[in-house]
């Protein structure tokens, strides 16, 4: 994972609060999206595969935060 390492936490988080929370306006997919999956509502290939477009950002953005905690530790 050492691409991973070579992208900045700048990036990551720029990636996060574009991607992952667009189109801003009325609500943001991913929240629409998790609330669908919460209620038994996702069922559209189309809507699984939206909340996995959006969710990215923020996978992406915690494996780097976790890889940054754990690398100072050891």
């Amino acid at each position: 994972m050492a691409w991973l390492d070579d992208i900045s936490l700048l990036m990551f988080v720029f990636l996060a609060l574009t991607l992952g929370l667009a189109p801003f306006v009325p609500e943001p997919h991913l929240f629409e999206k998790t609330r669908m999956l919460l209620a038994g509502e996702l069922v559209r290939p189309m809507d699984i595969f939206d909340l996995f477009l959006h969710a990215t950002p923020f996978a992406l953005l915690a494996l780097k935060l976790a890889r940054m905690f754990v690398l100072r530790q050891g």
